[in-house]
């Protein structure tokens, strides 16, 4: 029995450091993003809003984590973006304009 508890304390562990490697690499691609368009990355964070479980094109199962983030355009405004995670792989990264006009969306996969 104490075996299974170990196992779930490895586990936990595991995923709470996989959780943190994730958050560093959405961090990054959306910071790149807003800067490659002359945007201000706003508050220098990302929150998760989805994981779940999907295969990769190699037919791996592993996690797809979603993160939120806001940037400005102007400075005066604010914008959502997100990133979307295959395991540590950036597939997909999205910015939202403040006038819906524009929505880019790069489909990395």
């Amino acid at each position: 029995m104490e075996w299974v508890a170990l196992a779930l304390a490895v586990g936990l562990g595991w995923f709470w450091l996989d959780t943190l490697k994730a958050r560093e690499i959405a961090l990054a691609a959306g910071e790149r993003a807003c800067s490659a368009e002359g945007f201000q990355f706003l508050d220098w964070t990302v929150a998760q809003t989805r994981v779940r479980l999907d295969r990769g094109d190699d037919g791996q199962v592993r996690l797809r984590r979603v993160y939120r983030f806001e940037y400005s355009e102007t400075g005066n405004d604010r914008a959502a973006g997100s990133v979307t995670l295959l395991g540590r792989q950036v597939v997909a990264l999205r910015l939202d304009s403040v006038a819906g006009v524009r929505s880019n969306v790069v489909s990395l996969r």
